[in-house]
């Protein structure tokens, strides 16, 4: 439990265990020989508890790590999660994998960062994969992969995946990005999902649906589009065309165009000639973008492994670090 804050007491009052536990074993310094013996006592720390240790000195839990205390660095980050794969033969567009932004003070310890791969197109009369999640303190959920014809409903994801033939839209995850469209025909898909809206509609019975539109992000520098939904496949027609960065489907057995790697797009849905399925595109793996003040790290030194550089790049008055794989922050 997190600490209740502070109370007056009064004469006559009961302290109860709760009591005991909120005020005062949750807000007191706790004094450890070392990290081994503070995770063995405290196995899962509360946001707020504050220890002293011969190995680390001052730490406060952050709710992610042990931070020291005096020694915290303000950062902003960008976490994107894999792109839904698009639905096979006349399929629904994938969705886009989670946009999510926040900021965090941090500490001198070393972080993992996770960037999700997206998701495979789905071949024959299989409905896309979803794509997985990407963190750092916070997560990015993968977008939902697009129906196939014949599986009807996409799947849900941080955006949900595009359907077939009169299926309810596969369902997005507030915060993070957007539903489905939605199809009126067995011979169009609907668009996937994206982060600023939810995936378009068939229009006409060969008119795959249009991918939701993706949100920008200018952490590095400049404007990046990320987590565009894939457009709807058809047989025939006029395919659908994803969101920025991300797939378009296809109106024949040509696969559909992939999304783009690192930018969280889902990829376009499967078409078909009438006799044969063809195979839906594959969705963009996410991306970690971390940033913070130059003159705010005076003193530290930051690296990492899974960035596109070891070192910070600067931008401005800000530093950066920009992660296409999984990888590691070390403050020290």
């Amino acid at each position: 439990m997190a600490g209740l804050g502070r109370k007056t007491w009064a004469s006559g009052d009961t302290l109860t265990a709760a009591d005991v536990n909120g005020y005062l074993m949750e807000q007191s310094v706790m004094v450890f020989a070392g990290t081994a013996a503070r995770s063995s006592a405290i196995p899962s720390p509360s946001a707020g508890m504050v220890a002293y240790s011969t190995a680390t000195s001052l730490q406060v839990y952050n709710g992610t790590a042990w931070v020291s205390v005096g020694a915290g660095l303000a950062v902003d980050f960008l976490v994107v999660g894999g792109g839904g794969g698009g639905g096979a033969n006349r399929g629904g567009g994938g969705g886009a994998g989670g946009f999510v932004t926040g900021s965090s003070i941090i500490g001198k310890t070393t972080y993992t960062v996770t960037v999700g791969a997206g998701g495979a197109g789905g071949a024959t009369v299989n409905t896309g994969r979803q794509g997985t999640a990407s963190s750092f303190i916070r997560s990015a959920n993968g977008g939902g992969g697009g129906a196939a014809f014949g599986s009807l409903t996409g799947t849900n994801g941080a955006s949900g995946g595009g359907t077939n033939n009169n299926a309810t839209a596969a369902l997005g995850i507030s915060g993070e990005g957007n539903n489905g469209g939605t199809s009126n025909s067995s011979l169009a898909g609907s668009g996937g999902g994206g982060a600023s809206s939810v995936g378009g509609n068939n229009t006409a019975a060969t008119t795959g649906g249009a991918g939701g539109t993706s949100s920008a992000n200018s952490y590095t520098g400049s404007s990046i589009s990320y987590s565009g939904g894939g457009g709807g496949g058809t047989q025939g027609g006029t395919a659908g065309v994803g969101g920025t960065n991300a797939g378009t489907g296809s109106t024949s057995l040509t696969v559909p165009t992939a999304a783009i790697t690192n930018r969280g797009g889902g990829g376009g849905g499967g078409g078909s000639d009438g006799a044969s399925a063809g195979t839906g595109g594959n969705g963009g793996s996410g991306e970690v973008v971390i940033r913070y003040l130059t003159a705010d790290a005076s003193g530290l030194t930051i690296t990492a492994t899974g960035a596109t550089s070891g070192t910070p790049t600067v931008s401005g008055s800000y530093s950066y670090f920009q992660f296409t794989s999984t990888g590691t922050l070390v403050v020290a």
